[in-house]
Order: C-alpha cells, then sequence, then structure tokens
C-alpha cells in the first residue's frame, strides 16, 4: 500500500532540485523568460518528443548525446531554435559550453518563434544570472510560458507502506499548437525516487498515451515538444506502482491545464468513447472528436449540435454504425441507436450544460469493449487573434 499527497513546491520538491527563472531580455518589460532545474546529484534521464519530423535543434542535440546522465537543464522562450539546421546545434553547444563547473552533461531545451537563430548573447549572459542554490519553482515555471495564461507546477509526496518516500514534481507550458501527438508544450518532471532507467522510461511511456497524447486544442504538433524526467535517486525509495500512479497524477494534471489554458478557451471538455471494436478504435473516435474545429466551435457557440458529433465519429475511419451509436451530453441521452430525443426541451438542457467550463460528451458505439477518453477545449475568436499576432 502507499499514499500520494499533494504538496506544495513544484520541481523543487524533490530532494537536491533547484530551478529558478530570470529576465534575460528575450521578453519585454522584464518578463522571465529563461529557466534552470538543476540537481546536486547526477540524474537518470528518459524523453518523450515531437512526432513532428522538423524536430527543434534542442531534441536533434539531446539524441546526438546518447545514453546519459545529466544534473542541469536550461529552458528559454521567446526562441524555438527550430529549422535552424546544424547551426541551432551549434549555437546550443556554444551556450552549454558556458555552464557553471557544477553542470554535467548539460541539456536545453526551448519553446517559442520557429526559424530564428538562438540570441546567444542574451542567454550566456543570462546564464550569468542563474543561482543554482535558489528553489523557487514558480518563477522558473512562469519563465517558459509563452502564450500561456497562467503558469503550470505541481507535486505529490509519495509515502509507502515500509515508511520511505519519495517526491515527484513538475513544471510545464502549454496552451496552443496542441494537438494529440504531442504538442507545443514543455514538461519537465523531477523524482528524487530510486527508480531505474528502463523502468521509467517504460512508464513514461505508458503514461503519456492517455495524459499529454489525449489532449488537443487546435489539431497543430509543434516541433518542440517534450518531457523529461529526472530522478537523482536521493530518497532511496521506490515502488513501480506507485510511482507510475504518481507519475500519471502529475502528467494528467498538466495535461489538463493545457487544455483549460487553450487560447481563448473557455470550456474544457472531456470524450468519452466507449463500446468501441477495441481501444485503439475508441482513441481514434475520441481524438477525432477533441480535433474537430466544427464540434470545437460548435462548444463556443454553446451549440449542442450533436450532428457533428456523428459526423465526426463517422468520418474517423473506425467501425460504427446509426442504428448502435448513442450519444450524451454529461447524463442527457440525446440520440441512441436510431432514436433522436433532441427536442425543444432537450436541447435547452444541453445548452445549460455547454454553459460549463468543464462537461462531458459521451459516445457508445455499441459494438465491442474498446473504450478511451481524450480532452480538448473551445476554439473561437481569441485563439485566431493570438496567432494572427503571435510572431509581433
Amino acid at each position: 500500500m502507499y499514499n500520494i499527497v499533494y504538496s506544495q513546491g513544484g520541481v523543487c520538491l524533490s530532494s537536491g532540485f533547484f530551478a529558478s527563472g530570470i529576465h534575460a531580455g528575450l521578453k519585454k518589460e522584464g518578463a522571465l523568460d529563461m529557466a534552470f532545474i538543476y540537481s546536486e546529484d547526477e540524474c537518470e534521464v528518459v524523453s518523450v518528443f515531437t512526432t513532428n519530423k522538423m524536430c527543434a535543434a534542442p531534441i536533434r542535440h539531446f539524441r546526438a548525446m546518447g545514453d546519459v546522465k545529466t544534473n542541469f537543464i536550461v529552458i528559454n522562450s521567446k526562441n524555438a531554435n527550430a529549422m535552424t539546421g546544424q547551426a541551432g546545434i551549434d549555437d546550443i553547444k556554444e551556450v552549454l559550453s558556458t555552464c557553471d563547473a557544477r553542470v554535467k552533461n548539460p541539456i536545453m531545451s526551448s519553446t517559442g518563434v520557429i526559424g530564428v537563430r538562438l540570441p546567444k548573447a542574451k542567454i550566456i549572459d543570462g546564464m550569468k544570472l542563474f543561482d543554482l542554490t535558489k528553489r523557487d519553482s514558480a518563477s522558473a515555471s512562469k519563465a517558459i510560458m509563452t502564450t500561456d495564461t497562467f503558469p503550470k507546477e505541481i507535486a505529490f509526496k509519495v509515502m509507502l507502506e515500509d515508511g520511505s518516500s519519495f517526491n515527484i514534481g513538475a513544471i510545464a507550458k502549454g496552451a496552443g499548437m496542441i494537438n494529440p501527438a504531442m504538442a507545443t508544450m514543455l514538461c519537465f518532471i523531477t523524482t528524487d525516487a530510486k527508480v531505474s532507467k528502463s523502468e521509467m522510461q517504460e512508464t513514461l511511456d505508458e503514461v503519456v498515451k492517455t495524459t499529454f497524447n489525449a489532449i488537443s486544442v487546435d489539431g497543430d504538433t509543434s516541433t518542440n515538444d517534450t518531457v523529461f524526467v529526472l530522478a537523482n535517486g536521493r530518497s532511496g525509495a521506490y515502488d513501480k506502482e506507485a510511482f507510475k500512479e504518481a507519475l500519471f497524477k502529475v502528467m494528467h494534471f498538466l495535461a489538463l491545464e493545457m487544455v483549460r489554458d487553450g487560447e481563448g478557451a473557455t470550456k474544457l471538455v472531456t470524450y468519452k468513447v466507449t463500446g468501441a471494436k477495441d481501444d485503439r478504435e475508441a482513441e481514434i473516435a475520441a481524438k477525432a472528436l477533441s480535433d474537430s474545429l466544427l464540434v470545437k466551435t460548435a462548444l463556443f457557440g454553446e451549440d449542442p449540435n450533436w450532428g457533428r458529433i456523428a459526423s465526426t465519429i463517422g468520418a474517423s475511419g473506425v467501425e460504427a454504425y446509426e442504428e448502435k451509436l448513442k450519444i450524451s451530453f454529461d447524463n442527457l441521452c440525446v440520440y441512441d441507436s436510431g432514436t433522436i430525443y433532441f427536442d425543444a426541451e432537450m436541447e435547452k438542457k444541453c445548452a445549460v450544460i455547454m454553459q460549463h467550463q468543464k462537461f462531458t460528451i459521451s459516445c457508445d458505439l455499441g459494438i465491442g469493449e474498446g473504450s478511451f477518453k481524450a480532452y480538448g477545449c473551445d476554439l473561437g475568436h481569441e485563439y485566431v487573434k493570438i496567432n494572427a499576432d503571435y510572431r509581433t
């Protein structure tokens, strides 16, 4: 048995970890724009990256490092260092060559505009401002924001049956260019659990499927999507089941925070698909719903247009039949196996549900045992405004 308890501290809750954010002049008006995460001990590090074939220089640089331990990550916002070729990788090497002597095998991560070389001088000068003794996860989470409207961090203490315990915490950024194939999102997770690299990678690969890979804001997949997990083993404690549940809690919370913060979003919607031929078909249908622009705009208009739900499922390519499908808004069934319950009174009730900040659209395909939950948001005027002006 074990107990997982919410705690303050973000990435600094775990023993031996430090973090902070600073202003390096990448953003205007003194806004925080660079962050670091540092561990006194070298860490096992595992990762999951974007599926975009045009992955950014920081990802290519990390992959070229091979199987190494690290104790330091530097993160910059405002510049993605993507589509910058070998020069972008060389820029990273130059920046990281200026790290503090306590740093071992440093990693860099970036987010921002694509196709622009790193402002190396500002970043190198910014790194001189890092204080590796600071435990300020909150400022680090603010420094990595781009179009986010609020910082995102979480931490848990995990108490095991034998009296030992370990900690896990994270910071993340993401609000737009979010698609169920990883997204314009960065997530940095720290733990003092004594976990092997192989088990940590296996657990991360499994948990990402139902967290970050189950969300959608706009259907676009970024060049920079990254999840890093760093484990320094300082607690000496570990339990496989407890670690998996704690990692899920961290990643699920942050994934939903990204959807809630979707650029201009006003709704956080769960798409629950059941009765599919198998779990994979349920996943395809659920993600099609979370990704559909027609569904998203109906959510924004608070229009319970269940026909768009049915149409999207039909177009997703999964096995589905009109005479077996059931669609509900929360607990209100509007269509069931060919019978339409969507009269004027039902429309009013569903419209009230759609005014809520959170609700569920459930679709039972009536075929098998497959099920999956995806998460999405609405799409409105603010999204267009933010992304039309993004570079300026």
